[in-house]
């Protein structure tokens, strides 16, 4: 019995062994990745917070690239909209556009307003900009042309305290949009986002993905929409060209940030393609 006993022992003990290294040569292989081993989300960087480099700058009445009175600046790792240099707006409605177009993506960025608005800004321009999503090419832009055909992430802050005024809503510059199985054309919808009043920075993140696209506000989902096409108001503001493209599915296309009168500051400007 004795014998019986240890032979019973030394096979338990080899067969724990045995379990062991199979384990340890599962997860070597890759078979099971335990969760706080998965690689983390995947962000390209598309501002160097040093200079402008890969950004193209449009400026209503100006030539593409011509970046009137220092409008967009980058100081201290921040990109920057200015008026500093300006004696007055004269509706010098400005966008900076990344170099590149995208079309399924993530992306984010922080964004904060900062000092007094421009002298002769529109009042609702008060504190008031936008991430353009889907924009037709800086190139194809005319010179007098006001706002890009685009799908507009509007940035907004709070006017007084306790009157809501939310951030995160969606305005269609030559474009329209389906929401709740309807088609949207009106210019601007209200998200539900919260209303910011200070200078606070806030973290603006949108996903386009397989044509439903969604604006988030500091991690929230706030606004929902998808089949963005060409038409409605704006879009007779655009070249012909782009103006044939009336009723036509919208994409893909280029990202940018707007100057409408009122200073604001960019930061952590970043993307993930989808696929």
């Amino acid at each position: 019995m004795k014998q019986l006993t240890t032979i019973g022992l030394s096979l338990v003990l080899l067969l724990g062994l045995s379990c062991k290294q199979s384990d340890k040569k599962s997860s070597e292989s890759g078979s099971e990745t335990p969760i706080e081993n998965q690689a983390p989300e995947k962000w390209t960087s598309i501002f160097n917070g040093k200079d402008l480099d890969g950004w193209h700058v449009k400026i209503k009445g100006h030539e593409l690239d011509d970046n009137y009175k220092n409008t967009f600046r980058v100081e201290d790792g921040v990109m920057k909209v200015s008026y500093d240099q300006y004696d007055e707006f004269h509706n010098a409605f400005g966008h900076i556009f990344y170099e590149a177009p995208f079309s399924n993506y993530k992306f984010r960025l922080q964004y904060r307003f900062v000092g007094e608005q421009a002298k002769g800004g529109e009042a609702w321009g008060y504190k008031n900009s936008g991430i353009m999503l889907h924009c037709q090419s800086p190139e194809s832009m005319l010179v007098d042309q006001n706002f890009p055909v685009s799908l507009e992430f509007q940035l907004l802050g709070g006017l007084k305290e306790d009157e809501q005024r939310p951030t995160g809503n969606l305005c269609t510059p030559g474009t329209n949009v389906i929401m709740d199985n309807e088609l949207i054309t009106e210019h601007c919808i209200n998200s539900a986002a919260d209303t910011y009043y200070d200078n606070q920075w806030i973290t603006a993140e949108v996903i386009v993905s397989n044509d439903t696209i969604t604006h988030y506000i500091n991690g929230k989902p706030v606004i929902t929409y998808s089949h963005p096409t060409y038409g409605g108001q704006y879009l007779d503001g655009a070249s012909e060209a782009i103006q044939a493209k009336d009723g036509q599915h919208l994409t893909s296309g280029y990202i940018s940030l707007q100057s409408e009168s009122h200073p604001i500051e960019f930061k952590n400007i970043e993307i993930q393609q989808l696929d």
